[in-house]
């Protein structure tokens, strides 16, 4: 009985975004559900793990470029800017930028609250003295910003290539947000993964222990608790895709078997062979990810990348709407 309330009383405060964007993912053809919803407790712990695989560059890369890169970020940024972390998870690579600015302020941002929580818990007690003020948002749309910070000249960092995450129209309403979230003459250091070829960014994506399609499936599970679901798990399969027109690496969670479910009370079938899309993460040669950045409001100001060019740390500024000749 106990246990059926508590189960009850979890699908009733189950976030309305996530019931509307699965409900709406799984009717549409071809089905897709946004990958922000991995990250509940259990995913965002994954995905941790992932970041410390062999296979998986990005973070060990991008951790060498913001190291190396640090001094010269102080410089450019000067002293006592807030920074405000947009999708800070454990905010792993924080540390690296905070010793070498100076901030006057942190401000991580993410939409797992628990997460979130547990992370400035930690990185509070790591700089005693700092103050942390966490925000449980979706940073997808402009947030008001902790009042602590309201006078103080910002510093945004968005690293782990996220925006990669989003099409090229959702990344720039992202940079947007950002822009109006930070305000005019604003900075933004942000992570950008490079185009390789394929073979790396499979691996990266469809690790050898199996962690990422952990994660992958790991969304169905969260599924079933939250909204009442009855999705069998294991007519499912993780799959990594290299979509070479779109420059982008695809994960997709793939039905083995033809699978009646039910989420929310609806009803819902799946035919063996058909995927449900659940993440996409763009790569970004240099001219590119200097033309997104514009088109979202930011002018990009420097950039640094690794010795063998596999990833990006670009920082950009604010600045006033350019006036056409």
């Amino acid at each position: 009985m106990l246990k059926q309330e508590a189960e009850d009383g979890l699908r009733s405060f189950a976030d309305p975004q996530f019931r509307a964007d699965v409900l709406a993912g799984l009717t549409a053809r071809p089905r897709a559900i946004p990958a922000r919803w991995f990250y509940d407790r259990r995913g965002s712990a994954l995905f941790e793990r992932i970041t410390a695989l062999p296979e998986y560059y990005p973070t060990r890369t991008e951790i060498g470029v913001l190291t190396a890169c640090a001094p010269a970020v102080a410089r450019l940024t000067g002293a006592a800017r807030a920074v405000v972390e947009f999708g800070s998870g454990s905010s792993a690579k924080t540390p690296i930028l905070l010793a070498a600015v100076a901030p006057s302020a942190y401000v991580p941002i993410d939409i797992s609250g628990d997460f979130l929580r547990d992370s400035a818990r930690a990185l509070a007690a790591a700089h005693p003295g700092l103050p942390v003020l966490p925000v449980e948002a979706d940073f997808l749309r402009p947030i008001a910003l902790p009042g602590e910070v309201a006078g103080a000249p910002k510093l945004g960092f968005f690293p782990g290539s996220t925006i990669g995450n989003m099409g090229p129209r959702q990344a720039v309403d992202l940079l947007r947000a950002m822009r109006a979230s930070l305000g005019e003459g604003a900075q933004l250091l942000i992570g950008m993964d490079r185009v390789k070829d394929a073979s790396t960014l499979i691996a990266a994506y469809d690790d050898a222990a199996g962690v990422t399609a952990a994660f992958n499936l790991n969304l169905l599970a969260r599924i079933n608790r939250e909204l009442d679901g009855t999705i069998p798990l294991d007519a499912f399969r993780h799959e990594a895709r290299w979509n070479d027109a779109a420059a982008r690496v695809e994960m997709h969670l793939a039905a083995t078997r033809d699978a009646a479910f039910t989420v929310d009370g609806r009803p819902f079938a799946i035919a063996a062979g058909e995927t449900i899309h659940t993440e996409n993460s763009h790569k970004y040669g240099p001219r590119d990810a200097r033309l997104l950045l514009r088109a979202g409001g930011w002018t990009p100001l420097t950039e640094w990348t690794d010795p063998d060019g596999l990833f990006a740390v670009i920082l950009a500024e604010a600045q006033g709407e350019e006036t056409a000749p």
